[in-house]
């Protein structure tokens, strides 16, 4: 009996030590995000719209841009750590030398929403990329800083290929699909406002999230020309069958009138409903990660077939990969070059 006391009482201590210890872990984990956030005041990214601002937007066309600053990325120092060793870019991220960042602040219905840029140095006309990235509820420098990120990461390798990268970080009353798509489609008019870029050739790429507001995007504007959606929900009422969390976090917080509509408001932002709308003499590339657990593998399937069945014109391809096609980067970014160079 003495012996099952002391070790119970040795398992216990563990346990507390063991809880402690995770405990450290995601404290050091918050406190590292925290600060590397704070960091961000002090750059072109901590810059807010002020009410001065907003009274000055009143006089601007949708998209046209209010504010334009060029970023130093070696000022944002969460991402500049990850990319340059001692100052220097590492080799994967070499091409940045040949890009300029901007932070934009663009007008959208009657709001101010900022905006990424990314275009090459050269001299030229490009055609244009709207980006769209994934996530919700990021608002401010935060928003900013995950589309700057979504950028470099994931896209940037198109602009040394001669594009010109342009992403909205939504506006801050995120509305998941809701009247936040407008903040997308007026990017086709802020194309107008800069210098390089050809407003006559634009395409989009939406990962995620990014994914259903390409689709949203492609229904309601008739001036993209060719599309990619990355592991992109088709059907969000599935959406939430597999990921509980999402309705809880993200639906019924964000999309306005939900519990009231709930039916509804997913079929509006579920392209399965609604793919016989989309713009039909725009093309599209379908991705889909087949190990992909945040949006799984039947979304793309399911619109697949659909779209098959209305004769659109679509490419569908696979890869053995996560949602983020952590293991095949270069392989995407070989195959969005060539796409968008054949497509736009």
């Amino acid at each position: 009996m003495r012996k099952i006391k002391l070790f119970a009482k040795i398992i216990g201590i563990l346990i507390i030590i063991g809880s402690l210890y995770v405990g450290f872990l995601i404290s050091k984990k918050y406190y590292n995000s925290y600060t590397a956030m704070e960091s961000l005041n002090s750059t072109v990214l901590g810059i807010e719209i002020k009410p001065t601002d907003i009274q000055e937007a009143k006089r601007l066309k949708q998209g046209q841009i209010l504010s334009k600053k060029l970023i130093n990325l070696s000022e944002i120092k969460p991402l500049w750590n990850k990319v340059a060793k001692n100052d220097t870019l590492i080799d994967n991220f070499k091409h940045l030398n040949d890009i300029n960042f901007f932070s934009i602040t663009y007008k959208s219905d009657s709001l101010l929403v900022n905006g990424i840029i990314a275009e090459p140095k050269k001299e030229g006309k490009f055609p244009v990329i709207i980006f769209n990235r994934g996530g919700n509820k990021e608002i401010g420098k935060v928003a900013k800083a995950k589309t700057l990120y979504s950028l470099v990461y994931g896209t940037s390798k198109l602009v040394k290929e001669g594009y010109i990268l342009i992403a909205s970080c939504y506006r801050e009353n995120d509305e998941f699909g809701g009247e936040d798509i407008n903040d997308v489609l007026n990017l086709t008019e802020t194309t107008k406002d800069v210098e390089k870029a050809d407003p006559n050739r634009i395409g989009m790429f939406g990962w995620s999230r990014g994914g259903m507001m390409t689709y949203l995007a492609l229904k309601k504007s008739n001036l993209i020309t060719t599309a990619v959606v990355g592991n992109g929900p088709s059907d969000l009422s599935e959406l939430i069958i597999d990921r509980p969390e999402m309705e809880t976090e993200v639906c019924a917080e964000l999309i306005p009138n939900y519990k009231e509509n709930k039916t509804e408001e997913l079929k509006k932002r579920s392209v399965i409903y609604w793919a016989d709308k989309l713009d039909k003499n725009a093309s599209l590339l379908i991705l889909c990660g087949t190990e992909d657990e945040r949006v799984k593998p039947n979304h793309a399937d399911r619109i697949a077939q659909k779209l098959t069945s209305i004769n659109y014109d679509f490419t569908l391809k696979k890869f053995k990969t996560d949602h983020a096609f952590s293991n095949k980067k270069d392989e995407l970014n070989a195959l969005l070059i060539t796409w968008f160079k054949e497509k736009l």
